[in-house]
């Protein structure tokens, strides 16, 4: 079932996948400020980091708008609203609205697109949906870990880094102050689940 860009309905889900990672950007960015009001810098940073992907995200299904620009383009849509109180409910809805979009929206617009006849944005909201199921995952493992608290105590001694100057101290729980910038405990994370740690 070909159809020109200008009739499919691949066009509008680009737009709805842009206004969707546009959004989601936005929230990750308030949470992230909830999580630094308390103290949280390795959780702010796990939600900048990953609001950083969304902006990458939505440039991606941009562009294909090209075409398009001067028009204005009506979609429908539902979009999460996501105004809590506390830090771990921001981490459990980002979790939620991650997998949603990999198990239901990108999925079934990849499938579309590839119906309507355009494999390469199909292969884009593949590869995307796979992304956001990484981003689930990532928002579930710090939840967990703050609904457990254990998220500065661990079971036995391990590496524990500080995000702010890199000091690395192996213990069951990261120093009350990191020892070399004073920064406090807000900013250790286990080492493992540091981006681009080399492997031992």
């Amino acid at each position: 079932m070909s159809v020109s860009f200008e009739k499919s309905e691949t066009k509008r889900n680009l737009l709805r996948a842009f206004a969707g990672e546009s959004q989601a950007r936005n929230r990750y960015t308030f949470s992230a400020g909830l999580a630094k009001k308390n103290g949280l810098y390795v959780v702010e940073a796990v939600f900048r980091f990953t609001a950083d992907q969304e902006t990458a995200h939505a440039r991606a299904f941009y562009d294909y708008l090209e075409k398009c620009s001067g028009e204005n383009i009506a979609i429908d849509g539902s979009y999460p609203i996501d105004l809590y109180s506390t830090v771990l409910e921001h981490l459990r809805a980002a979790q939620h609205n991650e997998y949603q979009e990999y198990e239901h929206d990108y999925m079934a617009f990849a499938h579309m697109a590839k119906d309507e006849g355009f494999p390469e944005i199909s292969h884009l909201f593949s590869n995307v949906a796979r992304i956001e199921k990484v981003h689930g995952d990532r928002f579930g493992q710090f939840a967990d870990l703050l609904e457990q608290g254990k998220l500065f105590v661990n079971e036995s001694e391990c590496e524990w880094m500080c995000l702010n100057c890199g000091y690395v101290v192996t213990a069951q729980r990261p120093p009350e102050y990191c020892w070399v910038c004073k920064h406090d405990q807000g900013y250790f994370v286990r080492v493992e689940m540091v981006p681009f740690q080399m492997k031992k």
